[in-house]
């Protein structure tokens, strides 16, 4: 459960402080936003690997990274986004893409550097090696095409939106469910005897199935519809649950969970700004986005904390997958009735 804090402090913050970052990249351009993003990662997490406490762990490591990250994807998103008009939603899967990438490569590398290093020497690895990342995407990004004028704030236009609303508080549902098992399913595993770095290729796989995913569903969206392709990712996030649910020991049950949910997971994140654009245009989409990433946040910070004391107090995972089970549903309910 303390553990558990660190995640959802970063993911809030990542999603939450998404508002400025996206309406700075909206009105000063990306580039500037991502050096500050470059610089969040370094300071971040070179000081993380000199930290003596957990308490002071939650600043360094979630501030840094959170804002690197609130820097580096809502205002890229958004770039993206506006630059492509009738290949929009292939373009933005592309570019998410990249969060599945990293996750399939960096969460068993992790592993690797720490049985190897050290966690500490780990971190020192990755400040440097993300803020680098960060910094040679600098130059090849730009405002999309227009006037050269920054783009208007649409925090009024989403908030007056019904549709708009309904959304945020049903990604703000699945938000409760959908970062647990990044969390706890590796851990997971190794209460189950299975070795440390096979439990991280779980999350591994995770990631990398949400790639084919965001690349797959954008591909889909002209034939099929961005908002019926969103809500049936929904419900497969949702019921990847039951197999962790029943998956026990089984390495194998287990790689297939991870694999559905991150098909479904992969398609949230690809088709969450296709549906919002489609419905409220790309200007001032960068805002717009910031406001809408806040409500998963929000779920992170209050879903992997309470699944880490569900965990805690009842010495087993059940009931934290029977709460993922039931705001995954919740989720889905509340889309139920939109065109």
């Amino acid at each position: 459960g303390a553990t558990a804090v660190i995640f959802g402090i970063t993911t809030f913050l990542f999603f939450s402080l998404s508002i400025i970052s996206g309406r700075l990249s909206d009105r000063f351009g990306p580039r500037v936003v991502l050096v500050g993003g470059a610089v969040a990662m370094f300071v971040g997490l070179i000081a993380t690997s000199r930290v003596q406490s957990l308490g002071l762990g939650y600043v360094t490591y979630g501030i840094g990274v959170g804002i690197a990250a609130a820097c580096g994807y809502v205002p890229m998103v958004a770039v993206v986004g506006g630059w492509f008009e009738r290949h929009r939603a292939v373009a933005v899967g592309l570019a998410v893409a990249g969060i599945g990438v990293g996750t399939l490569v960096m969460s068993p590398l992790s592993a690797a550097l720490i049985d190897r290093w050290g966690w500490r020497d780990t971190y020192v690895f990755f400040g440097v090696g993300g803020a680098g990342v960060l910094l040679a995407c600098v130059p090849l990004v730009d405002r999309p095409p227009g006037d050269g004028s920054p783009q208007p704030s649409r925090f009024k236009d989403a908030l007056a939106s019904p549709v708009f609303r309904r959304f945020a508080l049903s990604a703000a549902s699945l938000g409760l469910a959908l970062f647990v098992p990044f969390v706890f399913v590796g851990q997971y595993a190794k209460e189950q005897g299975i070795g440390a770095v096979r439990a991280a290729v779980l999350v591994g796989v995770l990631g990398g199935s949400s790639v084919l995913s965001r690349i797959g569903f954008g591909s889909l969206v002209r034939r099929l519809g961005s908002f019926r392709l969103y809500r049936s990712c929904l419900m497969i996030t949702t019921g990847s649950f039951l197999l962790w649910f029943v998956a026990g020991s089984s390495y194998f049950v287990l790689v297939v969970f991870v694999m559905v949910l991150g098909i479904g997971y992969g398609g949230f994140v690809a088709l969450s700004p296709i549906v919002i654009a489609d419905r409220m245009g790309v200007a001032g989409l960068g805002s717009i986005l910031g406001l809408l990433y806040t409500a998963p946040g929000i779920g992170a910070l209050i879903g992997t904390p309470t699944a880490g004391w569900l965990i805690d107090v009842t010495g087993g995972y059940r009931w934290s997958i029977v709460w993922c089970i039931t705001t995954g549903s919740l989720a889905v309910v509340l889309l139920t009735g939109l065109p």
